[in-house]
């Protein structure tokens, strides 16, 4: 079993608590607008990182993490990407592949509305994370925590860390 902590939009803030969330994670996936170089730095320091770079990452994020990032996480198929819409409202940039060739696990940032949506016409599960960052408009900063045991990502929790 793969202990997973979820984060998004952080735009170069990142709060402390994040660690104390994240202190039980095997790994964390950070879906984009990172913000800072430092942050992933700092995340990629206290577990396993990936990431994928957001709309907003300058040159340091960009050569270090790509636009999308698809791999195997035990025997799941995940796709992560900063811009990516969800079920019904996909991007023009997935909306080829994720019909043609779905994953199990579809995670995405950038709207900072958290969403955890199942698309039964691909039996895929999108997950958004909402936004751990301070700038945007969300009044909660959100992120989430959940785990892969084989082929079933269970135990999903939303983790609220205060308003802006």
């Amino acid at each position: 079993m793969t202990k997973i902590g979820l984060i998004s939009d952080t735009h170069s803030y990142l709060d402390d608590a994040v660690f104390k969330h994240f202190e039980n994670c095997d790994e964390i996936w950070h879906a984009g607008d990172f913000g800072s170089i430092e942050v992933a730095d700092k995340l990629a320091g206290f577990k396993p990182l990936k990431g994928v770079y957001g709309n907003i990452d300058g040159n340091g994020i960009r050569q270090t993490y790509p636009e999308h990032l698809r791999f195997r996480c035990e025997n799941v198929d995940v796709w992560m990407t900063h811009i990516g819409g969800y079920p019904d409202r996909y991007s023009a940039y997935v909306k080829p592949e994720i019909y043609t060739k779905p994953p199990q696990l579809f995670i995405s940032g950038h709207s900072h509305i958290l969403k955890v949506i199942y698309d039964k016409k691909i039996s895929c599960l999108h997950l958004n994370p909402g936004a751990a960052g301070k700038q945007g408009w969300q009044k909660v900063r959100t992120m989430m925590r959940f785990a892969i045991d084989d082929d079933k990502i269970k135990d999903l929790q939303v983790i609220e860390l205060g308003g802006k």
